[in-house]
């Protein structure tokens, strides 16, 4: 099953994916990482992304769902996968849904917090691109182009909001008690 994560930059998504991975054995692929590898590397497609990386902008859809498509071909449909930062556009959510087999997104997480919240995480981070002027441009970028997703997962009945303006324990807990639940609800169609 694939786990869509959404929410804004700095709300939590990674962390909560990565306990969620290491205690229950789901597998988190964060696509900020992938990207991240690509232009620590130098190829082609990290020096193309970074061009929008470093402005705060997305990276184009054709790009994005050519990596993701390619890292979750074969992914087995009895395992979990936390799927972190992608789709962030309908465009992408539309072609991530055609890249997957029927039934293959079986949830999506949308973890909420206020923006002053989200602003102190990403400056705590340290990254360079982590300026306020990016953040805030993130942060706009994020509420045009990611929020009708939620919608879009909503009208599917695959939405669940988790808070995460609290303690990462407590988030973890929901985190977990949501997809048990799709998963055990799965099991008994």
């Amino acid at each position: 099953m694939i786990a869509i994560l959404l929410g804004a930059p700095g709300v939590g998504k990674g962390t909560q994916a990565a306990l969620a991975a290491e205690t229950h054995g789901y597998t988190h692929m964060s696509t900020g990482e992938l990207l991240r590898q690509e232009v620590a590397e130098d190829t082609e497609l990290g020096k193309s992304a970074d061009i929008f990386m470093s402005r705060g902008d997305l990276v184009p859809d054709d790009v994005m769902v050519q990596m993701v498509a390619e890292h979750i071909s074969n992914f087995p449909s009895e395992k979990v996968l936390l799927l972190d930062g992608f789709p962030r556009t309908i465009a992408q959510a539309e072609a991530l849904d055609e890249a997957c087999t029927s039934g293959a997104i079986g949830l999506s997480l949308y973890f909420t917090a206020p923006e002053t919240v989200l602003t102190d995480r990403l400056l705590a981070r340290g990254r360079q691109d982590d300026t306020h002027e990016v953040i805030a441009h993130r942060l706009g970028v994020y509420a045009k182009a990611t929020e009708p997703l939620v919608k879009h997962y909503a009208d599917q009945g695959l939405l669940r909001e988790i808070k995460s303006d609290r303690a990462v324990e407590d988030i973890q807990v929901d985190v977990l008690s949501i997809v048990s639940g799709v998963l055990n609800q799965s099991n008994l169609a």
